[in-house]
């Protein structure tokens, strides 16, 4: 295979744009099947397919965000309106999400731990995919991943969890490197 400069140049570069700078446009419905079919190439042994994907979009952002802050209220009755507003908030301003689904397999020579790293996978290729095709993304997991009612209101199924939540969009602005580990800190050889 022959080197690829701009990939390099890319992953060299590569950085999360924060979900209040990702704004319409957001993928067409045939780029998003562009970014779906490339977020799901990933590592996958057995061919079980360990993962699902829920998208957000349109008009169901706003509605998952309402019943994430009745959810939220009742979990925590102390949550102030500007706490509410900001559940209402977790699917906006960025035009489209793709919640990503661990949905293990049972399998007698793919442990789970497999399976949940192919997850990982898919949200990470999904990130990829957004930035291959001019968007920006950000993967996040927020307290509705882990809660049971909210995952299940996401589209969890029993025995299933979310990774993430990537959010996808246009960026409005560009953010900063953040510092990265010297490769001497965590680099070791045998």
């Amino acid at each position: 295979m022959p080197a690829n400069a701009a990939l390099r140049d890319y992953l060299l570069t590569r950085r999360s744009v924060g979900i209040a700078f990702l704004k319409e446009p957001g993928p067409t419905p045939a780029e998003l099947e562009q970014i779906l079919t490339i977020g799901t190439r990933v590592p996958d042994h057995g061919k079980i397919t360990p993962w699902r994907l829920i998208v957000i979009e349109g008009e169901a952002r706003q509605r998952a965000g309402e019943k994430l802050a009745e959810i939220a209220a009742r979990n925590n009755p102390d949550l102030d309106a500007a706490g509410l507003e900001i559940e209402r908030q977790r699917f906006l301003p960025s035009p489209l999400t793709i919640g990503v689904i661990f949905s293990p397999k049972s399998h007698p020579k793919v442990p789970e731990f497999e399976q949940l790293l192919s997850a990982g996978n898919v949200a990470f290729n999904l990130v990829h995919a957004a930035h291959a095709l001019g968007f920006a993304a950000s993967w996040v997991t927020r307290w509705y991943a882990f809660d049971a009612e909210a995952a299940a209101m996401l589209g969890a199924r029993e025995g299933e969890r979310f990774v993430g939540f990537v959010h996808i969009g246009t960026p409005t602005a560009v953010i900063e490197d953040r510092p990265r580990p010297a490769l001497a800190d965590i680099v070791s050889r045998l």
